[in-house]
């Protein structure tokens, strides 16, 4: 949890303690996916607010684990991307958008089996009045907006490989992406009892991708460009904290040196060839830092050789 970044941590938390809190309230018959959960607007259990609660909000332990797993192992790296204002701001315009696609298809259903002009509604053996039927159209989950977090690192990294089980080989992200996408098309028309709100899901990539539209062609705007199309700017402030480093040490051994001239009669000449080696070395070593990320903006993450990535890698930990 330590190196997990802030907002997606207290996300984590949050849902975590809102699912625990679910369960310990049943006992007391307050259901809270009831009162938190998106209720079909025309429901009387109505309320604007309930777009943004139900994102906190879900309906079983497999539930959570999965929209946890997957908050967790995209949210910390696009998050790390972004930085956590503009994560957070994302996470919430998904969020929202799907609740708000989840409404309009819930709306399309009502209207598609006029159920406008009926009081009741028949389910199996039983007769449900039809306030109660349109109260039983309730949306839990945070799904909505982490498909829309998945939808952005598979844009902000398109050929990272991943693996998905139980599939044996690895599958860049921008397959997992359209894959999905159409996974969920295809059971949002061809499913409508099963209990999984499909539509928010898309509605959440669909909002997302939105955002990272106006991101890029707005760049100046609020909160700045989208970031790059292969992880650019990941590997750019892997960059700047290798440069602000090592001339950090640069200033130092100019500084040492200096006030070594000034409160001494007699400069060590080994000392100052060594700061020479030193300096040039450094240089050296950004240089090829900068030719490698070079070579990542112009062919890819994939294009470096073994030798290459380690290179990158070792710099990231001086």
């Amino acid at each position: 949890m330590r190196n997990i970044p802030v907002v997606t941590k207290n996300l984590l938390i949050i849902n975590i303690l809102v699912f625990i809190a679910t369960y310990v309230l049943r006992g007391v018959n307050i259901d809270l996916n009831d009162i938190l959960g998106l209720h079909f607007f025309l429901a009387k259990d109505f309320r604007i607010w309930q777009f943004f609660t139900y994102m906190f909000m879900h309906g079983g332990f497999t539930h959570i684990l999965m929209n946890m797993f997957m908050l967790w192992m995209f949210g910390m790296v696009v998050e790390n991307v972004w930085g956590p204002k503009k994560f957070l701001f994302y996470y919430i315009v998904c969020g929202l958008g799907a609740g708000l696609c989840q409404e309009l298809a819930q709306y399309g259903t009502y209207i598609v089996d006029g159920l406008a002009q009926y009081d009741s509604v028949r389910l199996g053996i039983n007769i449900v009045p039809m306030d109660v039927y349109l109260n039983m159209m309730n949306t839990v989950g945070a799904s909505g907006a982490i498909y829309g977090v998945l939808l952005a690192f598979g844009m902000l990294f398109p050929n990272e490989r991943m693996f998905i089980i139980p599939i044996p080989i690895p599958i860049k992200a921008k397959w997992i992406v359209m894959g999905s996408i159409l996974v969920e098309l295809f059971s949002a028309i061809g499913t409508s009892n099963d209990g999984v709100a499909h539509l928010a899901h898309l509605g959440g990539m669909l909002f997302g991708f939105i955002l990272i539209r106006y991101w890029k062609k707005h760049p100046y705007s609020g909160y700045g460009d989208f970031g790059m199309n292969k992880g650019h700017q990941f590997f750019d402030r892997m960059k700047n904290s290798w440069e602000q480093r090592g001339g950090h040490d640069n200033r130092n051994t100019t500084t040492g040196a200096s006030d070594s001239w000034t409160n001494t009669s007699h400069h060590n000449t080994a000392d100052s060839k060594s700061d020479w080696d030193y300096n040039a070395q450094k240089k050296q070593q950004q240089e090829e830092v900068d030719r490698i990320l070079d070579k990542i903006r112009k062919s890819g993450y994939d294009s470096l050789t073994k030798d290459e990535k380690q290179k990158l890698f070792d710099s990231s930990k001086n």
